[in-house]
């Protein structure tokens, strides 16, 4: 990954202004066949295929199903990939950037067009992790928007008065969102209760991170964050799934009565959190709990194979935790655009385009397997992944030894159009359709 920022062909960040894009033959949630075209920053006609001509750059994407872009709503970005022996040690204000640059790329090309950026905000820290995060987050856009969460310290007792100094600073230098961990503050209502009031008074979100798993407190939690109004998310909230279930149970109707968004991490606890546990996705959902999905932890300490897959997020909760695939990916995309402040996407005219097309024939295929994705980001294709499945002909063995590498080999293409070409070489010269050089798409394939 290069270390620079991103720069698309002439120089500009944020690309090229968007225009006239024809996803053609994609197949729809619904199980129709259909083109798409978008305008600018917004679908504008959806139509059965061949139906809406042939103005602007068309895209085959048959073979293709086409959903709403997922978004991630917790990400640890100044932690993320620190577990990879290339960032070993790598902590300075230039190494959050360049690993916090890295890692929303790679969210990205799994298809997340927003990422919400948890940041540590300590007397420990200080604000270099935020500027860090808020630097890349800069260096990013026309790719995808991403907010920084300001994560306070302890905010009661002897350090309360310099966290809090801290935290207002934190806001005037650009966090979007206001946060805590009660869990770790020797006053943890009153930790809320002066986030949250900060947050009244500059007009922006509140994301607690919290185990949940103390009733009382969760209670006190409810009740403030009622009186706060919407805007207001918890997580992990993996303690939830260690209390008795009719307790569990009461708090989640706490939660929902007071429009509070749970954010839960399928994978399990990540930085800070004492449990391992994920929060019980099927009881908040029963309980009419706004419930959304992130990633949490990116190859931290604490989760060394962390990988920021929103599909696989909505994997886990299908798999383990009892929901249908259309809810469990709902909870990876409208839930969590909600979460984020972010508008709401349908595959219609008028709904912003922010797309993912990935290969498979319906939605519940698609979080099974999940591979080449093409992702599309205020009407512009933005990454590309792509995968390619080779197979021996079982006919072709030798009884002196394989043959060579080429031959003898059964491909199953998975690429851009019918099926008929390799991803890698379907991607065509790098810079078609505004795509800078960024990462790889798969063997032997460069953006």
């Amino acid at each position: 990954m290069p270390d620079s920022r991103p720069r698309w062909p002439g120089g500009s960040t944020a690309g090229p202004a968007p225009s006239t894009l024809l996803l053609s033959g994609v197949r729809l949630s619904d199980g129709r066949a259909a083109d798409v075209r978008i305008d600018g920053r917004r679908i504008e006609a959806v139509g059965a295929p061949g139906s809406l001509g042939t103005r602007g750059t068309r895209l085959d994407l048959r073979g293709y199903l086409l959903l709403p872009a997922p978004a991630e709503p917790h990400a640890h970005s100044d932690t993320a990939l620190t577990a990879s022996p290339e960032h070993s040690g790598a902590h300075t204000a230039d190494d959050v950037r360049r690993r916090a640059t890295e890692a929303a790329l790679l969210q990205l090309s799994h298809g997340a067009t927003a990422l919400r950026a948890q940041v540590r905000v300590t007397t420990g820290t200080g604000l270099a992790p935020l500027d860090a995060v808020l630097e890349a987050g800069r260096s990013l856009r026309g790719l995808m928007d991403l907010t920084v969460v300001a994560v306070s310290g302890p905010l009661t007792g002897r350090a309360g008065a310099d966290g809090l100094a801290l935290l207002r600073d934190a806001v005037d230098r650009g966090a979007d969102v206001v946060g805590g961990r009660p869990d770790l503050d020797p006053d943890p209502g009153g930790h809320a209760e002066a986030v949250l009031g900060l947050a009244a008074g500059h007009g922006l979100p509140v994301d607690l991170h919290t185990d949940a798993d103390d009733p009382a407190l969760l209670a006190r939690f409810a009740a403030t964050a009622g009186e706060f109004g919407p805007g207001v998310s918890l997580g992990p909230c993996g303690g939830l799934s260690r209390l008795p279930e009719d307790t569990a149970a009461a708090a989640a109707d706490r939660l929902a009565a007071a429009g509070v968004t749970v954010v839960c991490l399928p994978q399990g606890g990540c930085a800070g959190s004492r449990l391992r546990d994920a929060a019980p996705a099927g009881l908040l959902r029963a309980a009419g709990v706004r419930l959304a999905a992130g990633s949490g932890a990116l190859r931290d300490a604490t989760r060394p194979v962390g990988r920021g897959d929103p599909l696989e997020a909505a994997y886990l909760l299908a798999a383990q935790h009892g929901l249908d695939a259309a809810a469990a990916y709902e909870t990876v995309s409208a839930t969590a655009r909600a979460a984020m402040g972010l508008p709401g996407v349908r595959v219609e005219a008028g709904s912003p385009a922010e797309l993912l097309a990935v290969r498979g024939d319906d939605l519940p295929g698609a979080l099974s397997l999940a591979y080449s994705r093409i992702v599309v980001h205020r009407g512009r294709v933005v990454a590309r992944t792509g995968a390619v499945r080779e197979y021996r002909d079982p006919g072709t063995g030798s009884a002196h030894g394989d043959r060579d590498p080429g031959s003898g080999v059964v491909r199953e293409d998975r690429g851009l159009g019918s099926g008929a070409v390799r991803d890698a070489s379907a991607r065509g010269p790098a810079g078609v359709l505004g795509l800078p050089r960024q990462g790889r798409t798969g063997p032997g394939g460069e953006l």
